[in-house]
């Protein structure tokens, strides 16, 4: 069995992608509230918690805002 780089990333931006959302569930935000909170836009914040949006700006974005630790 072999795992490819890019089946690696998926999992890997989907366990990122859950542990926003539930982060976000548990401070009491709306998808709204994070993207002002944090300055992105409410579509950018559903993409990143689809596992879509891996991008590290906007992830440290929404790390800071939720208070998460993030990696540097």
């Amino acid at each position: 069995m072999t795992i490819s780089m890019k089946s690696f990333e998926s999992s890997q931006s989907a366990s990122i992608a859950s542990i926003i959302a539930e982060a976000r569930r548990d401070a009491g935000y709306s998808v709204e509230d994070l993207a002002l909170t944090c300055g992105l836009t409410a579509s950018e914040i559903e993409a990143i918690e689809e596992g879509r949006d891996a991008d590290p700006g906007r992830l440290k974005r929404v790390a800071t805002a939720l208070q998460l630790p993030s990696a540097h």
